[in-house]
């Protein structure tokens, strides 16, 4: 897989992902969106390049947008894909969807760190995992979210 594929991870609704409307959590498609970006990152073949310099992803924002419930017992499946990189972080998207509907959507700005806490260039990064890949410009949309929660990168 190349960095800008995309990755599919199927899950199904357990009990401890209900709120006490029996719907999915807010924060529990956070937590499954950690599962599927760890998936994804596992299908890159990445836990070497990284492990051996010593780096790991932090999240650095998100957000959300819902469009359905899940509930208990449903199957569906996130599809993760990065939608590029400026100087300081990748910006992911996550979709969840039930037997073709969407559900809901999540941004997510990512940075990594080296175990020192230096942060690491998002190009770096990209480079360590997949030396060919060039970011995409960003959608609109998705630059305009990273200025406005101040995770954009800044010229000086």
């Amino acid at each position: 897989m190349h960095l800008l594929d995309a990755s599919v991870t199927r899950m199904r609704v357990v009990p401890t992902d209900l709120d006490i409307y029996l719907h999915v959590n807010n924060g529990a498609y956070l937590q499954m969106m950690d599962v599927a970006r760890t998936n994804y990152l596992a299908d890159l073949g990445a836990f070497g390049p990284l492990g051996e310099r010593g780096w790991y992803p932090v999240v650095a924002a998100s957000t959300m947008t819902y469009r359905r419930s899940l509930t208990l017992g449903e199957r569906f499946e996130i599809t993760t894909r990065v939608l590029g990189w400026d100087e300081r972080v990748v910006y992911i998207e996550q979709l969840f969807a039930r037997g073709g509907d969407h559900v809901a959507r999540g941004w997510v700005a990512g940075r990594f760190l080296a175990r020192s806490g230096e942060r690491i260039p998002a190009p770096e990064v990209s480079r360590a995992i997949d030396p060919d890949a060039a970011s995409p410009v960003l959608p609109d949309e998705v630059a305009a979210w990273a200025r406005s929660v101040d995770v954009a990168h800044r010229s000086v």
